[in-house]
C-alpha cells in the first residue's frame, strides 16, 4: 500500500461473539468481499487479517488471525476497521465526491462537497455553504464536478 493511497472505513467492532474470538462488525459498504478469508484491514492497533466470516442478521460474525479468545475479542470493540479502495471504474465512490464543485443543470455553482453525510432515505452531500443535497439529485459526475437536479426551492433552505 502507497503513502499516497487514503484507507476507506469499511466498518466498526462491536461485541465479542462466543468464546473463541469472534466479533460482531457492522459493514458500512455493501461490499462484502471487504470480509473475504486473508483480506486485511487496518485498525488503530494495527493490521487485522479476516480468518473468516459470516452474515448474522444484519451484522457479521468475524474471525481475525491470532485473535483466539473471547478476552482478545474484547479488545477490539469500537475499534474503526478500514481498507484500501476498490478500483471499479464502474462505480462512484462516495470519497470520490469530496472536493467536488457542484452545479445545477443550469450552469448554477452551488458550492463545494466538503462530506457525505449518511442518511437512511438517501446519503446527502453536505456543501461547503451548509446546504445538504440527497445523492438521488445527482444527474452526472466527472472530473471533480457534480451536476445536480434539485427542486425548486432546495437552496433557499437553511
Amino acid at each position: 500500500m502507497s503513502h499516497a493511497e487514503e484507507l476507506l472505513e469499511i466498518g466498526t467492532i462491536g461485541r465479542a461473539h462466543g468464546t473463541s474470538g469472534e466479533v460482531v462488525v457492522r459493514l458500512i459498504t455493501n461490499r462484502v468481499e471487504r470480509l473475504n478469508p486473508g483480506t486485511t484491514l487496518f485498525s488503530p492497533l494495527g493490521e487485522l487479517v479476516v480468518a473468516a466470516a459470516r452474515p448474522h442478521q444484519d451484522r457479521w460474525l468475524v474471525k481475525f488471525d491470532g485473535i483466539e479468545t473471547r478476552t482478545q475479542a474484547e479488545s477490539l470493540r469500537g475499534l474503526v476497521l478500514k481498507a484500501s479502495p476498490i478500483d471499479d471504474s464502474d462505480v462512484l465512490w462516495v470519497h470520490e465526491l469530496i472536493g467536488s464543485t457542484v452545479r445545477e443543470l443550469d450552469g448554477t455553482g452551488r458550492g463545494t462537497v466538503v462530506a457525505v453525510v449518511a442518511n437512511p432515505a438517501s446519503d446527502l452531500l453536505e456543501l461547503d455553504t451548509g446546504h445538504l443535497i440527497p445523492l438521488t439529485f445527482v444527474t452526472e459526475f466527472e472530473a471533480k464536478l457534480v451536476t445536480v437536479d434539485v427542486p425548486d426551492g432546495l437552496f433557499d433552505l437553511g
